[in-house]
């Protein structure tokens, strides 16, 4: 066999000693030259493993759910299900996807908090019982179609940033909550702790110091109503960097130690996403059309000599791009070919297939001339990029995932503590081969 499966096979690609991801990406190129020239990702499950043990290094008192919209694979929810994670979906579609790998329903949060009175009705009959809930109009429809429903009471949280205070928020107020906590015990409800909404773009750890206080004050609130109030859900914001976990963990450890300390049986869990997938997977693709841009229709340039060149993709914000509809910014891609290292650049644009004025993936990048058939590589490619496209801009289907691990890096993940009966089982290892006639190309990286 040639390397690696489609991924509802769950094949990976073993890398023996000596093999890099390079040229794996090499090899998934040459053979894609041969053929259609397909945008692909190739995604290093040993990373996921590593990023796993950063977390129980730096966080070692909290226990995360994995953010299952960040990327859905089912590969990626097999390996993080062996480490123990627990999951949260926001949907009908997740639910299903984690369940269906035999997740038990007490790991599993329904945090999606405007929900489809079916989709509550869904997890009442699948036992799944922690919900998140910000609002009376939910709590209502919870208390209706899930009366065993024990809830996390959403929390909005402090802006770290003029940035996030043009985002949406979510999550109740703290001058509402006693409102709310009042109207789920007139009807019924259990609320059992409170979950944190902390933007995904936070890189203040004083958000989460703020957010901790506000949780003591809500905790306060329903103890005294008479709810029986025992986790809290730090939310999510992480970045994926080591020094990242280091400054949370100083800045909210000490607040747990005088807010939550032990004694109190409080359980405390947070929702990574990114920081376990997004430098797992590196996304190649291929350019399919070029334009030279006349500089006097560019303003602002003082060169007007100098060509500015626009390349599209078959890869776009409608697809593996998505995030930048968020406003998440992609940084510049690594280009494919042997390229002198004194070769001229130019200020370029990147876009997807669509012809779409919103489908731009870059704004702005220098790069050498790239020609049609040229590849770029995205690194850290795995958030918000796997899942079905937000519209059909062309016949081709989402791109492939090839999925491969370093003999060492599995063996070091069956060491560690942690059952893997289900990895192991529904992971076949299949020892990957270079292509002995493949093509020398070297990643250079654009100024």
């Amino acid at each position: 066999m040639k390397g690696i499966a489609d991924e509802p096979q769950y094949s990976v690609g073993l890398l023996e000693a000596g093999t890099t991801l390079c040229e794996v990406i090499d090899n998934h190129i040459y053979e894609q030259t041969l053929s259609e020239k397909s945008a692909f990702f190739v995604a290093d499950l040993g990373v996921i493993m590593r990023q796993h043990a950063r977390w129980r290094t730096h966080m070692a008192q909290i226990r995360p759910y994995y953010a299952v919209r960040c990327n859905s694979s089912p590969t990626v929810i097999e390996v993080l299900a062996a480490l123990g994670t627990g999951f949260i979906c926001t949907n009908k579609s997740e639910l299903e996807l984690v369940q269906g790998h035999g997740i038990p329903s007490e790991d599993i949060i329904y945090g999606g908090v405007c929900k489809q009175v079916s989709q509550i009705k869904y997890a009442a009959k699948n036992g799944i019982d922690l919900l998140v809930c910000d609002n009376e109009a939910e709590l209502r429809k919870i208390s209706r179609c899930h009366p065993n429903a024990k809830l996390l009471l959403q929390v909005s949280t402090e802006a770290s940033s003029q940035d996030d205070e043009m985002s949406m928020t979510f999550g109740c107020s703290l001058k509402d909550c006693r409102h709310l906590l009042e109207r789920a015990k007139e009807l019924g409800v259990q609320v059992v702790g409170v979950r944190c909404h902390i933007s995904s773009s936070c890189e203040d750890d004083q958000v989460y110091v703020h957010a901790i206080s506000d949780a003591r004050c809500v905790f306060d609130m329903g103890e005294e109503i008479g709810f029986n109030m025992k986790i809290l859900d730090i939310g999510g914001g992480f970045a994926g960097t080591e020094t990242q976990l280091e400054l949370i963990n100083s800045a909210v450890m000490s607040m747990m130690d005088l807010y939550f300390p032990p004694s109190t049986g409080v359980s405390i869990i947070a929702e990574p996403g990114s920081f376990f997938v997004s430098s797992a997977f590196t996304l190649a693709v291929n350019v399919i059309s070029k334009e030279v841009v006349a500089r006097d229709s560019v303003p602002n340039k003082l060169d007007k000599c100098e060509p500015e060149f626009q390349y599209y993709m078959n890869e776009g914000v409608y697809g593996s791009f998505a995030s930048k509809l968020s406003e998440t910014l992609i940084a510049a891609p690594s280009v494919h070919k042997n390229s002198p290292l004194d070769s001229s650049v130019f200020s370029s644009s990147l876009w997807g297939p669509s012809g779409d004025d919103l489908d731009q993936v870059v704004e702005h990048c220098l790069l050498p001339e790239l020609n049609i058939g040229d590849w770029l590589i995205f690194t850290k490619a795995g958030a918000y990029s796997l899942g079905q496209p937000l519209c059909i801009a062309t016949d081709s289907p989402s791109p492939p995932v090839y999925y491969v691990i370093s003999s060492r890096d599995w063996f070091e993940m069956q060491d560690t503590g942690v059952s893997h009966e289900a990895t192991l089982k529904n992971f076949s290892l299949v020892p990957y081969f270079l292509n002995s006639c493949q093509t020398e190309a070297a990643l250079s990286v654009p100024a």
